[in-house]
């Protein structure tokens, strides 16, 4: 980094650690509030993007219907920067009462002596898997995409290896994973965030109902899955109080079974979808992620096998 990118980092940091420092009950009461207020009512954050994204993913609910979750989701996403501020000065005591793992012990027995996949999603605080570094004896990994100002991206860095995990840029992904197996003694827990949209120029994307909609995926955790026979599990998340979340980790694929390119993304979106639907506030409208279009040459996954879009929009 720059001097002044070094500036920035450390003004952020410490201006979110002052922050941080505030009661629990006054920050997420008046200064939630207050954001929600701000992101909602003043600025309107993104509302046209939430709105058309909320009405092509449940047609067969109400305008009125609609509006709920629609402020429901600007009162989480609030909570959510709220959350990303909080988790830089929490102890590592509270961040254990942030997310509670119900099914943490089983699932470390399943997976003991083997490097496995957690598929997760921008939904609830995804900040919060951090803490799982705690119910844990493998390294757990953060995939991540860099942010491309530098002084944010050493601040997340930052944040989200306080309590032990070790964020990864997906472009080295593989190659750490390889390094790491003839290096370490530890197993490694991967988490991935794969509800991102993926780029239509990316050999590695395919696209899949879901949500109503043609939805373009990327195929990371379906390739590295299959070529490292590594298991995959859902990360089901349930919010259940303001900055409290439950968790489950559900098996999607055993790192054993043949399934076809794509089976294991397409099971991912069917889970996501579910979990989406049980309450959908909590997922992460804002993101532009049907932007891009579904065309002549997309590669289309249905039924267990995939079809390439022809030139007259058949597949």
């Amino acid at each position: 980094m720059t001097k002044g990118q070094k500036i920035k980092y450390h003004l952020v940091l410490n201006i979110n650690r002052a922050v941080g420092l505030l009661p629990t009950g006054l920050l997420y009461g008046p200064v939630l509030y207050t954001f929600y207020f701000l992101l909602y009512r003043i600025f309107r954050y993104r509302i046209r993007v939430v709105r058309r994204n909320l009405k092509a993913s449940f047609p067969e609910k109400t305008v009125s219907e609609l509006r709920t979750i629609e402020k429901g989701f600007y009162r989480h996403l609030a909570e959510v920067f709220i959350d990303t501020i909080d988790v830089v000065s929490i102890t590592p005591e509270e961040a254990k009462k942030r997310v509670v793992f119900e099914n943490a012990s089983e699932h470390e027995k399943e997976v003991a002596g083997k490097d496995w996949i957690a598929a997760m999603a921008h939904y609830g605080c995804w900040e919060y898997f951090t803490v799982y570094q705690f119910h844990t004896s493998s390294q757990v990994v953060g995939v991540y995409r860099p942010v491309k100002d530098k002084a944010l991206d050493e601040f997340y860095r930052f944040s989200r290896s306080r309590f032990g995990m070790e964020p990864v840029s997906m472009k080295i992904l593989m190659r750490y994973i390889l390094q790491k197996k003839q290096s370490s003694e530890r197993n490694l827990a991967i988490g991935m965030i794969a509800d991102q949209s993926a780029r239509t120029s990316n050999d590695h994307v395919m696209w899949f109902d879901f949500l109503n909609q043609k939805t373009i995926f990327n195929s990371g955790i379906d390739r590295i899955a299959r070529k490292l026979s590594m298991p995959v599990y859902y990360t089901e998340v349930k919010k259940i109080g303001k900055a409290r979340y439950t968790s489950r980790f559900v098996m999607i694929y055993d790192g054993r079974e043949n399934v076809p390119e794509g089976e294991i993304t397409a099971r991912y979106a069917a889970m996501l979808e579910k979990n989406i639907r049980s309450a959908p506030e909590y997922w992460m409208w804002s993101h532009k992620r049907w932007k891009r279009k579904f065309r002549q040459g997309s590669r289309y996954y249905c039924d267990g096998k995939i079809t390439v879009v022809g030139q007259d929009g058949t597949y």
